[in-house]
């Protein structure tokens, strides 16, 4: 009478077992449709491929992020009222300073109208868009690196510019609203007139100087995800754009070298443009000029930002950092 007896199997029998089909040596559909999905791709972490884009999906996205912001801001309520106070505070220096300012005739000043009031006002509304641009998108990332939901978010169907656009969205529409509110109290409370408004080209102003600062403000936002810290890029940026740019004080007053300087600087070509439609009423030809430097500048930093960011995260996945901060 024969025995059995049990035997444990070896790891390479056990490997054998599973990797072979039939006793022949086929490659199982597991490891057939992992392995190639991983090594066609060595930099990605993810096998799955980019979804699709969808111009719907991608719609829902940016509301459901819109929705979201909306809801935390409300429940805020005083730090939105802060808000509120802080254009209420600023709006009557400007006004007295601006009292000290025309009673001299500032030939620098009448190529935008010769109201200093109406001239620092939209300087000073309109930088707000650069502030956004510069500083939301960074902030999206580093948010989702200390709460751990970056990661999670690249594992979504959706596309990961499209995500990182759609979470800065309220943001833009926050300033927008803010730019609104300081023109709307400037012309009922201290009598700023903007009667020759150009709409076509206040509009197109606004939409080109978002594309241009949103291009810089991914690039920072690159930084953080390969260095894991704060960049200087932004400060740096914004506080060359605050001395150069014409916010306070139009550019024409600097020395030609410097005025050579701020030609470099989207702003520049923004305010300049913003002020000729809101100020002066000038039709897209008036300002034909400066839209196209900002369209260039659209062009270049946009596509540009996007890549580098693609690299980053890229390099973040090779490395295992993606979610560290």
């Amino acid at each position: 009478m024969e025995s059995l007896q049990a035997k444990k199997p070896s790891l390479e029998e056990v490997f054998q077992r599973l990797t072979e089909s039939d006793g022949g040596n086929e490659i199982s559909p597991v490891k057939e449709a992992v392995v190639p999905a991983i090594f066609d791709n060595p930099g990605s972490s993810s096998p799955d491929p980019p979804s699709p884009f969808s111009l719907k999906s991608e719609v829902l996205t940016a509301l459901s992020f819109l929705q979201r912001d909306f809801r935390l801001q409300i429940s805020y309520r005083f730090g939105f009222l802060l808000q509120i106070a802080g254009i209420l505070l600023s709006l009557p220096s400007f006004y007295f300073l601006s009292l000290l300012v025309d009673q001299r005739v500032i030939p620098q000043l009448q190529a935008y109208g010769g109201d200093y009031f109406a001239f620092v006002l939209v300087g000073i509304a309109f930088m707000g868009y650069q502030n956004v641009a510069l500083n939301s998108f960074a902030r999206t990332i580093r948010s989702g690196q200390m709460m751990g939901t970056l990661e999670a978010m690249l594992m979504t169907p959706n596309r990961f510019p499209a995500i990182l656009l759609s979470s800065s969205l309220w943001s833009f529409v926050l300033t927008s609203f803010e730019v609104s509110l300081y023109l709307l109290l400037g012309i009922t409370l201290f009598g700023l007139r903007l009667d020759r408004v150009s709409l076509a080209g206040a509009f197109l102003t606004q939409l080109l100087t978002i594309l241009a600062f949103s291009g810089i403000g991914i690039l920072s936002a690159s930084f953080i995800v390969v260095f894991k810290q704060e960049t200087p890029i932004n400060f740096l940026f914004a506080s060359i754009s605050g001395l150069l740019a014409g916010v306070l004080y139009p550019v024409e007053v600097l020395p030609g070298w410097l005025q050579s300087l701020s030609n470099l600087l989207p702003l520049t070509y923004s305010l300049r443009a913003m002020r000729k439609a809101v100020l002066l009423g000038d039709s897209l030809i008036g300002i034909s000029t400066d839209l196209l430097v900002l369209g260039l500048f659209a062009c270049l930093l946009l596509p540009l930002g996007f890549s580098v960011l693609h690299y980053a995260v890229r390099c973040a996945k090779v490395h295992g950092s993606l979610t560290q901060f």
